[in-house]
This record gives C-alpha cells, structure tokens and sequence, in this order.
C-alpha cells in the first residue's frame, strides 16, 4: 500500500486547483480600499468596459455567526463605507487577468476618511461578551498570586493556494455552478444562495483540490460572492485568482488576542485558580473570529488541577482585517497565556518549571474529568507525555550546557522550555454524514466514499481506506473519494476544528459495517445459507462458516444486489487531545537571534488510524506554531494602513531555518466515539509557540529577563536585554 493513494496526483503534477480549471472567457479583479475606514464618495469607472459596484449588483449581504447581530452582516462589496485595507469597493472584467488589473487601476473612487479604531483603542465596539465569576473569588483562595499582560499577536493564514473561484451560469437550474478553495462548500452555497436570492438548489459548489485553509477558507469569501453574480449576470463563466498581496490583504486572519491573566498558587506549588482577561480583535466584519475568546475562556485550565476559573472575554470592531478560526482558534491563545503564567510562577517560588507542572497535573487516574471552567475531559495520560518529551530531551545535559555557558560568559545562550496543552474537538458540529457504495469493476470492486469533511490534504481517501480495509477486507487503494460537491454530498460541515476522523471517518466506518451486513444478506441468498452463518475471509472472500471451499467475491457479490449505505454519526461529547512540547533554542545576546536546536512532541490523539498522517499533521502544526513564536506577525501603523502586505515584509521560515522534528504520540483511546480517536490537526499551533517562547525566556532568565512578547524578532529579543536594569 503506499503511505497515501493521493500523493500521485500530487506528484506527478495532475491535481487539479481552482486556477488550472478550464473554461474562464472572462478574469476578474477588485478595487480595493487603500484605507482603513472612510466614506465612499464618487466612483468613477468611464474607462472600464465592464465595471459593477454594489448598487449595480444589489446584492445581499453574507451572514455572519448566528451568535452576533445582524447588523455585522457584510455586504460582498463595500455600500457606502469602507471598514479596512483591502475591503472590496468594486469589481472589474476583462478578458485576461492581466486585463482586468489594469482595468481595476483606472477605476477612481472619491474617499472621505472616517477615524481609525485598532485593537486597544479604548472607543472599540464590542462584538460578543461573555463572563464568568468574580476575580477575588477565583483567586481567594491563593498564597501568591502572579499576574501576566500577553499579546497573541495577529497572524496571516496564508496559505500555499490563496483563495479563488470559478463560476459558470447552470442553465439547468437557473441558477449557478461554483468551484471554490474552501474548508466547507455547503457554506459557501447557502451564502450564494441567500445573496442572490436564489433557492439552494440553484446553487451547486465544488471545491476541487484545495491547498491549504487553516480557517482563512472555513467562511464564505465575499469575492466567491460576487464571482457567482457576475456569472448569472453576464451569462458567462467567470474566474478570479486571490494574489499573494490580497491574500495577505484580505483572507481572514488569526490571533489577535490581548491577555491579562493571573493564576493562584499556594507556596507548596499548588494551582488553585485561573483568571483571564481576554479582548480579541475581531476586525471589520466580525464572523466565527469573533466568538474565539468565548472559546479561549473555557480552556484557560489546561491539563491542572485547578479548584476555580473564570474571566470575561469580548472582541472588539476594529478597521482591520476580519478574524477567523485560524488553526485552534482559541486554544493556542489559551496556551500561550497559561504556559506563560505557569513559568512565571514557577520562578516566583522557585521551583522547577517541570516539576511545578508534574505536580499540579490531572492524573490518569482521573478521567473523566470535569475541569474548573466545565469542560469534561474525556480521557488522557499527561504525565506520559511530559516524562516523554523530558527524556527525549535528556534534560540533565541539556541544563547542564546551559550552566556551561553561563559560567563561561558566552554571548550564545541555551534555554529549554516546555509547554502542556489540550485541545477540544470540536467545540461545535458534533456530527458528519457519510457513504459507502461497492462498485463492480471487472473481477474487481471499487468503493465510492462519499462524505461532508472536504479534504485539503490531510488524506481522507487513505484513512478511509484503512477504515474499510480493517472492515471489508479490500484494499486501501480501492477507495475512490467524492466529496467537497454539494451535488453529490447532501449535507456536511466541512474541515476545521481537527474533526474529521472521528466524525466522517467515524461514518465511513459504520456505512462500512452496514454494507458488510448487506454484503452478507446477498451472499447468502447465491450460497442458500442463512446471513449468520456467512463469514468473510481474510483474503475478501465470503463462504459459509466451515466451508470455506466455496466462496465468492465482493464483485460476484456485489453483481447481483447494490451494496450501499451511509451513516451521520453524532459522537457523545467533544474529545480533549493534548500533550507535551518541549524546545531548545539558543539565543546570541548580542543580536537577539533566536535559533531553534531541538524541538520534541508527544502527543496524544487517541488511537492512531494512519500512523503517517498522524506525524505530518504533528509537523505542519509544529511550524505554524514555532513559526507564530519567532517570526511571523500582521502589522499595522496607527491608521490601519498594513505594513505586513508581501512575503516581502511577512516572515516566514522555509526548512533551513528549522531542525528536525521528534514527534511521538502515545494512544489513550477515547470514550466518546466508536474508534476510540481524538483530533491531531491543531496540536502543533497550541502547544509549539509557547514552547519555544519559555525556552527564550529561560535562556535569558538568570539575566532578568522575565517576559518577551510573541514574536520573538532578533530586535524584540535584543531589546529585552539592553533595557535590563544595570
């Protein structure tokens, strides 16, 4: 079997995205506001051939979480005010791409600049709010109490596939054909729908090979919007390709949350509660981002023991760019924000930063348990995986190298940091529809999976065929996989939130089971025997318990009764994966450069399906996390004009600039579904940032260096230590 049946495609060149699609006689691009928040005056577009503004279209505005007033609903393109950098004032046609940049340029528009609101700014509108408990309450109890103000800075998704779409008339129905990049395509349809006042049957969505989304593609984009209007209007297909710039623009972006947060101790080492102050930036429009400090609240515990939580939680309208479920969306800032506050106290009464965790965290023992904010974890082992990571580490060397150095007056510095975390999967969307048909092809058979998960890469059609091949006894590279198409899959809730095996694989798994029976119902007719005594071989053969001299094949099987079933799968609860992150960094204290050494994962995702999956999704995560720590950051001047718009000025890390990875998982299976899995996809950006931001701090700690804000550029880190007290 190779490691994944999609990789071909993939390396061989063949798989299709959005942009290789054929059939585009006409190319769009926007007219973008150049700033942050201004009344639209006067647009002048007399020397564009084909131009609409949102007058000329009429559209109706896309929805935002049906937790956040109406009023929040953006418009696909800008009506009256523009509310950030980048926000869509019109749209232009031409025959190329090329074309309708130039196009786009000409297009004047009359701005009449409004005041600038940005995170912090005390005059900020609150989205969403939330509390939980008294402050003195939930620390009443502590000796000591330490204190810590975070920023979990803005971060872009970017990424490899920025967004585009395809859309073409469907004379069929009236109404219009879609391919989009997209995390969730039955979203994107209703969104069209509702838009264009057509019936959803109207409105067909396809997502072909999708590179990447992270949560920048998990809601609808306004461009796929009006795309699908200029279709219906023009009666043509009509493309558009998001730039890099744009994308960096416009794709929603992640984090973005401000932390002040205090944890009780006793001076035995002894947590007794967590108290959170969280304001998160929701951006111009706000959506599902807006709701992300609701999510970071309830996670603020982590793997403690913890007798009380509580806090309050908003995000805030600002001129910027609108803030998505970007991979974790609200665990990572949780994260980063307790991993923090436990180092800290740890150097507050001087303890072992390690040993203060082992000491405070939930036993094995303990499950199911139900945390101090409520949420119940089903299942876990996090002294394993901190032992692990410390003996992968052999921390005795490492510290030992680190006291080297410091004796030594070396200007190149070590530090080990380590760092818990726990993720819930998911939060929302318990369930996800699935099916299974056997398909004869000559002395063979196929599997037509269909499902709602809409793979970007993390091989679904493996997975499943692993699933089925433990079920069915064919091959894994039997499946054929069909989904992201709202013609062939009915209902489904797309990928996000680290879900999809233990939802969509869970369905796989049961209409499996049930083909099985029917299988063995139609096996039994063509052998007379009753279905119970008819068992299948290891080889994939049906016969008769104690007969095995006659058999039949699935294609025998399968030719003389349809083979098909499908299952939508609701689990009891969320589950809780977690794990251990531990990092080594050397630190040059006359420059500030941080170099990443070693970097360690045990994680646990409950039972491993796909062994190789598993450790690509741990080392995707990981570099989005480490890569959030020491380089990448949205930056915004005091006016909301972006200085962060090219990859140019966006760091981020290609390989070289990182080590290998020690990735490992320890399997504690859970309770909450039928395969016993928990998700893996958002490990690595919960618990690698804070990871490697302690080891900073620790290698600057006998200094006096208490605390550095994410990101840690060589100038932030250099700055710490030239403003130390002399």
């Amino acid at each position: 079997m190779a490691l994944r049946i999609e990789d071909e495609a993939l390396l061989r060149g063949v798989a299709r995205y959005v942009d290789d699609l054929p059939g585009a006689p006409r190319h769009v691009a926007f007219v973008r506001s150049p700033v942050a928040n201004a009344r639209i005056g006067h647009i002048d577009a007399a020397a564009v051939p084909v131009a609409f503004t949102a007058a000329d279209l009429g559209l109706g505005p896309i929805r935002g979480h049906a937790g956040l007033p109406e009023r929040f609903s953006r418009p696909p393109l800008a009506v009256d005010t523009v509310r950030f950098v980048g926000d869509p004032v019109a749209v232009v046609v031409a025959g190329t791409r090329a074309e309708a940049v130039d196009h786009a340029e000409t297009v004047v528009v009359d701005y009449e600049p409004l005041g600038v609101v940005l995170l912090g700014d005390p005059a900020a509108e609150v989205a969403w709010e939330t509390e939980r408990g008294r402050e003195e309450d939930v620390l009443a109890s502590a000796d000591v109490v330490v204190r810590g103000r975070f920023l979990n800075q803005r971060v872009a998704t970017a990424p490899m596939e920025p967004d585009g779409a395809l859309a073409m008339p469907d004379p069929d129905t009236g109404g219009v054909v879609v391919w989009a990049s997209t995390q969730r395509v039955h979203h994107v349809r209703d969104a069209i729908a509702a838009s264009l006042s057509l019936d959803h049957t109207q409105v067909r969505v396809r997502a072909p090979q999708v590179g990447g989304g992270f949560g920048g593609k998990f809601e609808p984009s306004p461009e796929t919007v009006v795309v699908a209007a200029l279709a219906l209007r023009l009666g043509v297909p009509v493309r558009w390709t998001q730039t890099r710039s744009e994308n960096l623009l416009c794709m929603p972006h992640g984090r973005g949350q401000l932390q002040e947060a205090a944890l009780g101790v006793t001076r035995a080492g002894d947590f007794t509660g967590i108290w959170a102050d969280l304001t998160g930036d929701a951006g111009a429009y706000p959506t599902v981002g807006a709701l992300i400090p609701g999510a970071s609240l309830v996670m603020i515990p982590g793997t403690y023991r913890l007798e009380h939580a509580g806090g309050r939680a908003r995000s805030v309208v600002t001129n910027t760019t609108p803030v998505g479920a970007y991979r974790g969306a609200g665990r990572p800032e949780a994260a980063a924000m307790l991993e923090r506050l436990v180092d800290i106290a740890a150097h507050e009464l001087g303890l072992d930063p390690i040993e203060l965790r082992r000491r405070n965290l939930i036993g094995a023992g303990d499950f199911p348990f139900t945390s101090a904010s409520g949420m119940r974890y089903d299942s876990g082992d996090y002294r394993a995986c901190l032992d692990g990571v410390v003996r992968t580490l052999d921390l005795e060397t490492a510290r030992a190298e680190q006291t080297r150095r410091r004796t030594d007056g070396a200007t190149s510095l070590l530090g080990i940091g380590v760092a818990m975390w726990i993720d819930c999967t998911p939060m929302n969307r318990p369930g996800e529809w699935a099916s299974v048909r056997v398909i004869p092809s000559g002395d063979d058979v196929r599997l037509l999976v269909r499902d709602g998960a809409n793979d970007q890469g993390q091989a679904h059609a493996t997975t499943w065929g692993i699933l089925l091949a433990e079920r069915l006894r064919l091959p894994v590279e039997a499946v054929d996989l069909q989904h992201g198409d709202t013609a062939h899959v009915p209902h489904g809730e797309g990928t996000g939130s680290a879900r999809s095996l233990m939802l969509a694989g869970a369905s796989v798994a049961v209409a499996g089971e049930r083909v099985l029976e029917q299988a063995k119902d139609a096996a039994a007719a063509l052998l007379e025997a009753a279905p119970a005594d008819i068992v299948l071989t290891d080889d994939g053969r049906f016969s008769v318990a104690g007969t095995p001299a006659v058999s039949l094949s699935w294609a025998e099987v399968s030719a003389a009764a349809t083979l098909e079933a499908e299952a939508d799968i609701e689990q009891a609860g969320p589950t809780y994966p977690a794990g251990c992150h531990g990092a080594v960094v050397e630190v040059d204290v006359e420059t500030g450069q941080v170099t990443l050494l070693r970097f360690v994962a045990v994680d646990d995702c409950g039972r491993v399906v796909n062994p190789t999956v598993v450790a690509g999704q741990q080392h995707g995560g990981i570099v989005q996390g480490v890569s959030q720590a020491l380089w990448e950051e949205i930056v915004h001047d005091d006016v909301g004009n972006p200085l962060t718009s090219t990859l140019a000025d966006y760091v981020m890390p290609s390989a070289a600039e990182l080590p290998s990875l020690e990735v490992s998982t320890i399997d504690v299976v859970s309770p909450v579904n039928s395969l016993g899995a928990k998700g893996i996809g958002q490990a690595g950006a919960i618990g690698a940032t804070v990871a490697v931001q302690n080891a900073v701090v620790d290698a600057l700690a006998h200094l006096g260096v208490r605390h550095i804000d994410l990101p840690l550029a060589p100038e932030r880190v250099w700055r710490a230590v030239r403003d130390l007290p002399q």
